[in-house]
């Protein structure tokens, strides 16, 4: 790719930028939310047409002019995006040959289906998902093969992979890394977006970087490490990626003894089992522990938002919080930021100032009737608190980067003025400077005095910015660690069950 440049009203995505890849190789492609790589890779893929844009595009050195992405597909280039885009309802062989299917007189040839459907199955490592099986019913991490499999069925030699590793466990990532690895073998190029940068060093040949629409570097892995990304990616060195702030918290907020949480679908299983625990005023407690282990159940019944019943005390502050819904929870001082902001956080069609308001109605709004000049004040001075770019707080949620969509979940509750606030993966999906910035907010709500619970699944966020672990397994808490004696090592053996030296 060369020259690319892409405009949009107001905006220069796209600054010039140059991206060179070579045949059979894993590039990786890195860069801040906003930095231009989906934009690159729509522009590749033929989202964005040949004529919206200007530069050119070379393949094995011929140039092309993609209309659309059926033109791309046809030239051997195929795109995953984060947001899998298969359709749940229907079966693994219809999704992997929708738009493609085998058939003569417009009448769908079902064995050639199922016979090119087990043949891709097998190439992604998915011998023992059955053809028939219907699509929703599998895990995300089989679900993300099955996009896989379906861009080599339209014989991809170019494959790009949007944070392809976002939604999976650690298990399910080191099998689709070790696929990427067979797939380079075979002669397939991959072109890999991911902010993991541990992912990318253990996968990549060479990486770019863009900042601003803008290329800043290209270079081999040998010469490149973490903190060399980081710096061209944020445009200067940054010296303590975890900025943890000391804290002398003594005095409990939340208090949690023997605990139970049982599964909606199966009420006489227990996901947490007798757990006691309590969070103090002023500090961070980091909650670790593998996918599965419970830790979302655990937040999301405190806070009155999971639907299987639970058991044992809860006291805020000294005093007992009966909280059996969501309403409840924000009452006594409880606010939760869930793993999926675009789905429990945000109303993704609605501006940054109804956002923000949306769990603090009841305080504004005197006689059941909003009042909007309360609105727009914390509106405004939540979006220059937690420095969300964004023009005006009228602008569409939908619009911003994942990083400042964050924030402005943060400032909905925020609002709430919560003394807990419970933070479930706070930065997953989003860039360094992002991530600096929502530890610092983070920091300056310790110095407040707010109580903080942080689940991650990132170790060294964990034990970066806690004051205190707990490590949980099978919906126990197997752990518990001061920051200054808690190590990789020790929380991932709590975190598989094993003893703890």
């Amino acid at each position: 790719m060369k020259s690319i440049t892409k405009e949009f009203p107001g905006v220069k995505a796209l600054d010039d930028v140059t991206f060179h890849v070579n045949t059979g190789e894993v590039h990786a492609l890195c860069g801040e939310n906003g930095a231009g790589k989906s934009t690159l890779m729509k522009v590749l893929s033929g989202l964005y047409p040949h004529g919206t844009y200007s530069g050119t595009i070379l393949i094995n050195g011929k140039e092309q002019s993609f209309q659309s992405i059926k033109d791309a597909e046809e030239a051997g280039i195929s795109i995953i995006y984060q947001e899998l885009a298969l359709v749940k309802q229907m079966t693994v062989a219809e999704n992997l040959v929708l738009g493609n299917e085998p058939s003569k007189f417009g009448i769908v040839n079902k064995n050639d289906m199922v016979q090119r459907t087990e043949k891709w199955l097998n190439e992604v490592g998915l011998e023992g998902v059955r053809a028939d099986t219907v699509t929703g019913t599998l895990g995300i991490g089989q679900q993300q093969l099955i996009e896989i499999a379906k861009a080599l069925s339209k014989n991809a030699k170019i494959l790009i992979l949007d944070e392809p590793t976002a939604a999976l466990t650690e298990k399910e990532v080191k099998i689709l890394l070790e696929i990427l690895r067979e797939f380079k073998k075979k002669g397939v190029t991959c072109i890999y977006i991911s902010h993991k940068l541990s992912e990318v060093f253990d996968i990549a040949d060479r990486i770019t970087v863009l900042r601003d629409g803008q290329t800043v570097a290209s270079h081999s892995v040998a010469d490149l490490d973490e903190d060399k990304v980081i710096a061209y990616m944020v445009g200067r060195e940054i010296k303590d990626r975890f900025p943890r702030l000391p804290s002398e918290a003594k005095e409990s907020v939340l208090s949690v003894k023997n605990y139970s949480v049982y599964k909606a679908e199966l009420p006489d299983k227990k996901v947490i089992d007798n757990v006691s625990f309590e969070v103090r005023k002023g500090e961070i407690l980091g909650i670790a522990g593998l996918m599965g282990s419970g830790r979302t159940e655990l937040v999301m019944s405190l806070f009155g938002a999971y639907p299987g019943k639970s058991e044992g005390s809860v006291e805020i502050e000294g005093n007992n919080a009966a909280i059996k819904n969501t309403s409840q929870a924000i009452q006594h001082g409880l606010a939760l930021v869930s793993e999926d902001r675009k789905k429990y956080g945000l109303v993704l069609n609605m501006d940054i100032k109804n956002n923000i308001s949306m769990s603090s109605l009841k305080s504004i709004s005197p006689f059941s009737i909003i009042n909007r000049n309360e609105e727009i004040l914390g509106g405004n001075f939540y979006k220059q608190k937690l420095r969300v770019k964004a023009p005006t707080i009228e602008t569409v949620v939908g619009t911003l980067s994942g990083g400042n969509q964050q924030k402005v979940v943060l400032g909905k509750w925020l609002m709430t003025k919560p003394k807990v606030l419970i933070l479930d993966e706070p930065t997953r999906g989003i860039d360094v400077g992002a991530k600096l910035e929502i530890y610092q907010i983070m920091n300056e709500l310790v110095k407040e005095g707010v109580a903080i619970v942080m689940i991650s699944s990132e170790l060294p966020e964990v034990l970066g910015m806690s004051h205190r672990v707990l490590v949980m397994s099978e919906g126990k808490f197997t752990a518990e660690f001061n920051a200054e004696e808690a190590d990789q090592e020790k929380v991932m053996r709590a975190a598989t069950g094993g003893k703890v030296s």
